[in-house]
Order: C-alpha cells, then sequence, then structure tokens
C-alpha cells in the first residue's frame, strides 16, 4: 500500500469518526429536547446557542482552517435545529391574526430557532404576480386576492414541518380555515388596536387601511373579524408588552398542550367560541388550550 492509499485510508477512517459523533450528537439533543418537556423548561434557549459558539470561536482562534470547521458546525446547529422542529412539530404551524400582530416578526424568529421554513402569504403572492397587494387590489379587485389565497393554502398540503404566516383576511373565509387544519394548528396573535397601529402606521403595503390609520377604525374592523378569528385558532398568544423569545415560547408551549391526550382537568373553564355542522363545541380553555368537546364523545358541564 502507498502513501496516497495510507491518507485515503485515514480520511475513511475520519469520516467514520465524524459519523459516529454526528449520530451521538443528534441523539443527545433528543435527550435534552426530552428532558425540557419532562421538566417544563423553556424550548428556546438562545443564550446556549450562543455559548456554544463563543466556545468553538475560542478554540479555533489560531487555526488555519477556522472558517471551513465553523462552516461545517453552523450546518450541523442547523440540523440539529430541525431534529428539535421534527420532535415538536410534526405539523405546519399557521400564523392568523391581524395586521400588526406580529406574524412577520414570529415566523421569522421561529425559523432562525428551529431552521423552519417559512412562506410568507401575501409576500409569495406579491413576488407571483409581480406587483404589491395594494396594486393587486386596485387592478384586479379583493376576489381575485382572496381566491389566490385559498389557493396556495391548498398548495400548502404538499408542505409539512412549514410556518405559514397569513394575511389579515385569510381567516375570514371558511374553506380557508379547513385548508390550514388538514396539516397544521393555527395560532392566532392578537394585539391591542393602539399596539396594530403603532407598527403599521408607517407601512403604505396596508390597503385596508389606507386613509383610515387610526385607532377607531383599527378597533371597529378588529372586532368585525374577532369572532371569525377564534372560531379559526386552535390557540391564541397575546404579543402585548412581549419579548419575541417570550411570545414564541409561549405560542410553544400551547401548542405541546395540544399535544396531551389527557382532557382538561376537572373544573377547568373555558368559553365557547362556536358549534360546528357536526354538534362540536369549541371551546377556548382558560389554560390556554383549543381542544373541542366532541359531540358524543366527551362531556362538559355549564357553570
Amino acid at each position: 500500500m502507498n502513501d496516497l492509499e495510507l491518507y485515503r485510508e485515514e480520511l475513511a477512517n475520519c469520516d467514520a469518526k465524524i459519523t459516529e459523533a454526528l449520530k451521538e450528537r443528534y441523539a443527545i439533543i433528543e435527550k435534552i429536547m426530552a428532558y425540557k418537556e419532562e421538566y417544563g423548561m423553556p424550548i428556546l434557549q438562545p443564550e446556549q446557542e450562543e455559548k456554544q459558539k463563543k466556545r468553538l470561536m475560542f478554540s479555533l482562534h489560531n487555526d488555519k482552517h477556522r472558517d471551513e470547521i465553523y462552516d461545517v458546525f453552523e450546518r450541523i446547529q442547523r440540523n440539529s435545529k430541525k431534529i428539535q422542529a421534527r420532535k415538536l412539530f410534526d405539523y405546519n404551524i399557521v400564523l392568523i391574526g391581524f395586521m400588526g400582530a406580529g406574524k412577520s416578526t414570529i415566523s421569522d424568529y421561529l425559523s432562525t430557532m428551529f431552521a423552519m421554513e417559512v412562506v410568507e402569504m401575501d409576500q409569495l403572492i406579491a413576488e407571483r404576480e409581480g406587483m404589491s397587494i395594494s396594486d393587486i387590489f386596485e387592478t384586479y379587485g379583493e376576489e381575485y386576492f382572496r381566491n389566490m389565497e385559498t389557493n396556495l393554502l391548498i398548495e400548502m398540503q404538499e408542505k409539512k414541518n412549514v410556518i405559514i404566516s397569513c394575511g389579515g383576511g385569510v381567516a375570514m373565509r371558511e374553506r380557508n380555515v379547513a385548508e390550514m387544519k388538514k396539516n397544521g394548528r393555527v395560532v392566532l396573535l392578537t394585539a391591542h388596536p393602539q399596539t396594530i397601529l403603532d407598527r403599521v402606521k408607517d407601512s403604505d403595503d396596508r390597503p385596508l387601511l389606507n386613509g383610515h390609520k387610526n385607532v377607531e377604525y383599527i378597533e371597529q374592523l378588529m372586532e368585525a373579524r374577532r369572532e371569525k378569528y377564534e372560531a379559526a385558532a386552535d390557540i391564541v398568544v397575546d404579543t402585548d408588552n412581549k419579548t419575541v423569545l417570550q411570545i414564541c415560547e409561549d405560542l410553544i408551549q400551547k401548542l405541546l398542550e395540544m399535544d396531551d391526550i389527557q382532557a382538561p382537568p376537572i373544573g377547568t373553564e373555558g368559553t365557547v367560541v362556536h358549534v360546528d355542522d357536526t354538534g362540536s363545541i369549541c371551546v377556548r380553555w382558560d389554560t390556554g388550550s383549543g381542544l373541542n368537546v366532541i359531540y358524543g364523545v366527551d362531556r362538559c358541564v355549564k357553570i
């Protein structure tokens, strides 16, 4: 065996060690996830990720291959996040709510923390049409735009483990809600009218608010949509006076609670949102859960 063959053999052995190390690392990631879930610890801990990066950069301070190694490490971290996302969410996360409620901000943060794909419905439609949402409304009318939203939600049925950020009017169509729920959990983000105004007052891409950027109009429009928003939602997350991290932790915790096969404890109170065509009662439980009371299966008592 010549030297070149020896080097190739050494390289193969090195690759085998890397493969085994990655398997071990990803197994540890799953253990950490299970531990956090068992003891009710926060899922998102960005400070830990920063510690890992600093520790790595320190260890590679004078290494001539520092940039290449760090690039590999970033890819390993990204794949670790994907493993976490698949373990936590075997469905799409569908964000609904009034414009300015925080859908884009929250979807971007969740995407960063879990390496999940984000589909911004308004942005994607605008890109496909080659014009802004305002121009689509002006050129083709609102009905045309709403039909595009429905078609995009149908398209999303082919995807999984994706964050879908919906435009403010998407949940107003019952068919849209049905499409969302086929492979997704619907998260309603809420905020006070003044908060909404503060967030959108400098935006020119809000056609429904053109000439009406005031608290009173926003409050009226929000109230007109409130019933359908709440009926569509699996969980509700308030975004007022919270950091992005706090909002996302609240969202994740409520989604995880939905996976609990146990019914809400006896004595848990809730508000009836509506009754669907099958007779099932859609309830917003005080615990934050959105589990329905299924006709002929579950039992609840009015107090």
